[in-house]
């Protein structure tokens, strides 16, 4: 319920103020379960990207969001809450199995599941290397995989920014359901994995226009850090 009070909310303002732009959004199922899987540009994907469609979508986030102290981690909780976040521990592992297992649950309980491939933000807007997370639930759960192309929204709100800016329309594609049925019961080969992922990935630099780059985007963002550090210090 409260999901949809907080759409019901920021909607209106959200259309009034940035004018978002849909396209394919037909694409979505209008009932049962699927995958919306996304490239991941920024945090304001997170409003724009659920608003273009009538269903809730269901996103797993890091716990840390639903963890921290005082009026900002009330705020904070609030918020995922409200955008439909379902917190999971991801240091790997154990955990990373029981995510995987929560968003199965999600998907058998007829829900849309959103996920980022890529694991975390993309530091300079570029579209980076997915994980096999979303294959395996793909996989597993044997439902539609859409993907789901943000627009726009990294020229609106990089990373360290914390408003908008005002002027960028965020537009959201959406584009037809990815079928994997030829590769039902092979989700513990690591080979089909990284093709169902990779053809995942190929889509969704069709639908956004990013250059593609081959290696995660974590690792980027440690390798830009050094980079940052090392120019700093003019070692």
């Amino acid at each position: 319920m409260f999901y949809w009070v907080v759409k019901a909310i920021l909607g209106p303002f959200l259309h009034l103020v940035f004018r978002p732009w849909t396209e394919g959004a037909d694409n979505v199922p209008k009932q049962g379960p699927a995958i919306l899987a996304g490239n991941h540009l920024s945090f304001a994907d997170h409003f724009f990207g659920p608003l273009q469609i009538r269903r809730k979508v269901i996103s797993l986030g890091k716990a840390d969001y639903f963890t921290g102290r005082g009026i900002k981690g009330f705020f904070t909780r609030l918020f995922f809450s409200g955008v439909g976040t379902v917190p999971i521990d991801r240091s790997g592992g154990k955990a990373s199995e029981a995510a995987l297992r929560t968003g199965l649950r999600i998907l058998r309980e007829g829900h849309i599941l959103g996920i980022y491939p890529e694991g975390t933000r993309s530091p300079d807007g570029r579209l980076y290397k997915g994980k096999t997370g979303v294959a395996r639930l793909a996989l597993e759960s044997r439902v539609p995989v859409i993907p789901w192309a943000m627009i726009n929204t990294y020229e609106m709100m990089p990373t360290g920014r914390p408003l908008p800016k005002l002027g960028i329309r965020p537009g959201v594609r959406f584009g037809k359901p990815l079928d994997f049925s030829r590769y039902y019961g092979m989700e513990d080969d690591r080979l089909v994995l990284r093709a169902v992922t990779d053809e995942i990935m190929y889509a969704l630099m069709e639908l956004s226009g990013q250059e593609y780059v081959d290696k995660y985007a974590a690792s980027a963002k440690v390798e830009m850090e050094r980079a940052r550090r090392a120019a700093a210090t003019g070692s």
